[in-house]
């Protein structure tokens, strides 16, 4: 709800889950690091490196949800070299334009945007716009910066605005992304085949929806959270200093004891 670092408003009422399922439950796992002088964001790439890392593979993470968030694995174990950040508007944009311009809560399955063609001055602009939110380091937003992009360029074919908008995101995405010797994609994004698409084609390297690798992409944040909660459960600090910025990393979470 609002995220102005060391205040972050996260809705959460855990009280009925403990009772629904009489188990324990933690939440708000941010706070402690925004406490300690940390941004609290991006929360899963200490679960990435557990869930993806590779003794021999340099690997990044990309979650294709609202925003785009990475995680880069170093080809070894050892954490303290795991980075990553937050990227740039992702489907945020594209749901943002299916409801503006297909009277639809997304292009499923990126069915529209296949069907388009790429308009380069139009695409180039917006990886300008999105590079620039890349560079400002913004974890939150609302979409507000398609706007202006859509007026300045009237795209009269609803198929080539979604294939653009798909292109430019997976330009910014890519460049992120490098170095690396293999990209795995994750969240709900990987339903949309023209971006999965528009990716594959920039990457120069393998990409593989970590379905492949036996979590499911739709459910890798889930998963993600069930891991940070079992680190938490061990007062294991879950937020990496290089990454959150925070000087020391403290031991996360809120519990509800049922």
């Amino acid at each position: 709800v609002f995220h102005q670092p060391p205040l972050s408003w996260q809705f959460m009422t855990p009280h009925p889950i403990a009772w629904a399922l009489s188990t324990d439950v933690g939440y708000d796992l941010r706070a402690a690091d925004l406490a300690a002088g940390g941004q609290g964001a991006p929360i899963t790439p200490l679960a990435d490196w557990v869930m993806f890392r590779h003794v021999s593979e340099h690997r990044t993470v990309i979650n294709l949800g609202g925003f785009c968030n990475i995680t880069r694995l170093p080809a070894h174990e050892h954490v303290r070299l795991l980075t990553g950040g937050d990227v740039c508007a992702c489907n945020q944009v594209l749901d943002r334009m299916a409801r503006a311009l297909l009277d639809q809560p997304f292009d499923r399955d990126g069915a529209h945007a296949m069907r388009g063609t790429v308009v380069a001055t139009a695409m180039n602009d917006l990886v300008k716009q999105l590079n620039n939110q890349a560079d400002a380091g913004r974890s939150l937003g609302t979409g507000d910066e398609l706007g202006e992009w859509a007026g300045r360029h009237e795209l009269d074919n609803v198929d080539d605005a979604l294939r653009t908008a798909c292109a430019a995101i997976a330009t910014v995405i890519i460049q992120h992304a490098a170095p690396a010797d293999r990209l795995l994609l994750a969240g709900g994004g990987v339903r949309n085949r023209a971006l999965v698409l528009e990716i594959n084609q920039r990457a120069g390297v393998p990409v593989v929806v970590t379905d492949d690798l036996g979590f499911p992409a739709t459910l890798r944040e889930a998963s993600a959270m069930a891991i940070l909660g079992a680190l938490c459960q061990d007062r294991t600090p879950i937020t990496v200093p290089k990454i959150t910025g925070v000087l020391k990393a403290p031991v996360s979470g809120v519990w509800i004891l049922p």
